[in-house]
């Protein structure tokens, strides 16, 4: 959701903590919710909610099956509805509302805010969207489908349609007798600032409503409005947007279209929130979970499905690892102590690589080098590649000494663990630009590219040093 849960009020402790009625409150509430929505009592299942935090009421919920979570959500009222479904993550959130009949789902999704109802329409299928569209009232209806026609990671995706407006020639007499009559529908918006368009829609100035305590009733809002505010198009991406919200302290922005138009409100939380769910994606992408999201609530098939299509290709990448031992296979059987030294070469050479593959991520998602640079950024990683594979070969060579005493045996995994930390580096920095030249997603490559490489390069390394040196090894 495009709003980060509430704090937590309620500080939990071992065992029943709390009492309300006689609805107690334990460390695993989702018995309890079961039982509850089996009575099919709306007021207890209300103060048994009412008792949990926001982390627990997700957990209690998310472990429902799909008759109770039903039972629940059709018992609670749409707005305590709504405030359990913004609790959930967002695909979790999206199948409680595709297993409620259409009439309790638009009842749930109109209480929700506009950006949450776009997510959670935009996960399901277009079937169940349209069908809840249909009954949604036509103007909510018409926002909701504005603004899932963009992609999540555009200041169009992220913006809030709940705003005050108003006219440059109001009054404030005209801008409070305006917030008296629909002081229902503002309570739940943000009303820090108003925004101040003409007749044709177009941003012309934004209103800071303190400046409404201490003026004459019969001002102009043209008189008090800041004008030429800073406001970002509806297209512009996530990143720009992050080092827009880090080079100011705004609590949000107004969104406009390229005519100048005002489309909604851009908060720094929302911003904050899809950058943290961003980093989330490629970190899942990069340890192999295709769909850059995976819940143990999700079918158990699709899981198998997304994790098998990664690890089915791994396998193939590592037989040609496995080839190079193969074909080394009598100095290996010669120099035993070489295998106790392969796994350590492949994981020292791995991690090397993924701190280089983590900062041309970073650097990439940031803007700070592009993907072009690719001499450039092999420079940089081999610079400190040279340092730190002396430095870990050098530890790992004294090691060997220490374990076989056998001197040569040290110079064969030192040597091949600074060459192959070189080698990881190189792949780490370089292969997330080229994936990203090409339009390939670096997250998800990068990973089995250089764990094949260095796997290969190190275990050739060692054997292959160690042959050269086999009459040293062999004592």
């Amino acid at each position: 959701m495009k709003t980060p849960n509430e704090p937590d009020t309620i500080e939990a402790n071992d065992g029943f903590d709390s009492q309300a009625g006689d609805v107690a409150v334990s460390d695993r509430p989702w018995e309890e919710l079961t039982r509850l929505a089996e009575l099919g009592d709306p007021e207890s299942l209300e103060e048994f909610l009412s008792e949990l935090t926001t982390t627990d009421q997700a957990l209690a919920l998310s472990r429902l099956d799909e008759n109770h979570r039903v039972q629940v959500l059709e018992k609670l009222d749409a707005e305590d509805a709504a405030d359990l479904i913004a609790a959930l993550p967002e695909v979790q959130a999206a199948d409680a509302i595709a297993s409620l009949e259409p009439d309790t789902a638009a009842a749930i999704v109109q209480e929700l805010p506009s950006d949450e109802q776009a997510d959670v329409l935009g996960d399901l299928s277009d079937q169940q969207a349209a069908a809840i569209l249909n009954v949604l009232p036509v103007v909510e209806a018409d926002a909701a489908r504005q603004l899932a026609s963009y992609d999540d990671d555009v200041a169009g995706g992220m913006m809030v349609l709940e705003m005050l407006r108003f006219t440059p020639d109001m009054t404030v007499a005209d801008v409070i007798a305006e917030l008296n009559k629909n002081a229902d529908i503002y309570s739940d918006f943000d009303v820090r600032y108003a925004y101040v368009c003409d007749h044709d829609d177009a941003l012309v100035g934004v209103l800071p409503m303190q400046n409404l305590l201490f003026v004459r009733r019969g001002s102009k809002l043209s008189e008090l409005m800041i004008t030429e505010p800073i406001s970002v198009l509806d297209t512009t991406p996530l990143d720009d947007l992050i080092e827009l919200f880090d080079a100011h302290h705004f609590l949000g922005v107004p969104v406009v279209d390229r005519d100048g138009r005002l489309k909604g409100i851009l908060h720094r939380e929302a911003v904050n929130y899809e950058e943290t769910r961003a980093a989330e994606s490629d970190y899942l992408k990069s340890q192999g979970i295709v769909g850059g999201e995976e819940l143990r609530s999700m079918p158990l098939w699709l899981r198998a499905r997304r994790r098998l299509s990664w690890l089915s290709i791994n396998i193939l990448l590592n037989i040609g690892a496995a080839a190079v031992i193969a074909y080394f296979q009598e100095t290996l059987q010669a120099v035993i102590a070489l295998a106790v030294f392969l796994p350590i070469i492949s994981d020292m050479s791995g991690c090397s690589g993924n701190q280089a593959v983590a900062v041309s991520m970073r650097e990439l998602s940031l803007g700070l080098v592009r993907p072009s640079e690719v001499f450039r950024v092999w420079w940089k990683e081999v610079t400190v590649g040279l340092i730190n594979g002396a430095v870990l070969g050098f530890l790992v060579a004294i090691c060997a000494v220490i374990f076989d005493g056998n001197g040569y045996l040290g110079l064969v995994v030192g040597v091949a663990l600074f060459a192959n930390t070189l080698v990881a580096v190189s792949i780490g920095g370089v292969v997330p630009l080229v994936l990203k030249r090409f339009g390939f997603d670096p997250a998800v490559a990068s990973g089995p590219l250089l764990t094949t490489v260095t796997d290969m390069c190190g275990f050739f390394f060692v054997l292959g040093l160690a042959t050269l040196l086999l009459s040293r090894l062999v004592v």
